[in-house]
């Protein structure tokens, strides 16, 4: 497991004063604000948050040190991530998509089936993109039905995609 999630992206400035677009990619999209400071993905900068008006796709924020609207464009499509112990303890059957990257997925019967390299989300629900040796890549629903077994401890992701779908 990483140190670090991503929990945002900085998606341009917002006005003249030095606010920017900020995404946010947590359940809760206000809760960014509360794991400040948050790092870029280098961890070289860091920045105290304070989310101001909801805005279409994120909200307004003014990140510590930033006071220009020129020092804010500069930073359009950095990712934001926050120290693990600060975010929250999830139930056993939700997890982190940084948890899942990486991990081996393998079908019921223990073959390889490659590693997991993505996690893509386009409003229908959580898809794995799987990297297989000398295939090119898959996606793979992350769903119950198709993904029945989740062990991160294990480095491992036990799945059982529909006929057809890997082919």
């Amino acid at each position: 497991m990483s140190e670090r999630v991503c929990v945002g992206a900085i998606a341009g400035a917002f006005g003249v004063k030095g606010d920017v677009r900020l995404k946010s990619f947590c359940a809760e999209p206000t809760a960014i604000g509360d794991y400040g400071p948050l790092f870029t993905e280098d961890g070289k900068q860091s920045f105290s948050v304070k989310l101001g008006q909801p805005i279409p796709n994120g909200f307004s924020a003014r990140l510590g040190g930033v006071g220009t609207r020129e020092a804010a464009e500069a930073l359009r499509g950095i990712r934001l991530y926050a120290d693990r112990d600060k975010l929250p303890s999830l139930p056993d059957d939700e997890f982190y998509h940084a948890d899942l990257i990486g991990l081996t997925m393998m079908d019921t019967g223990g073959n390889v089936i490659g590693k997991v390299t993505a996690v893509l989300n386009h409003g229908a629900g959580d898809i794995l993109e799987v990297q297989r040796a000398g295939k090119g890549s898959a996606l793979v629903p992350f769903t119950l039905a198709v993904v029945p077994t989740v062990d991160v401890a294990g480095g491992r992701i036990i799945a059982d995609p529909p006929e057809g779908l890997l082919e």
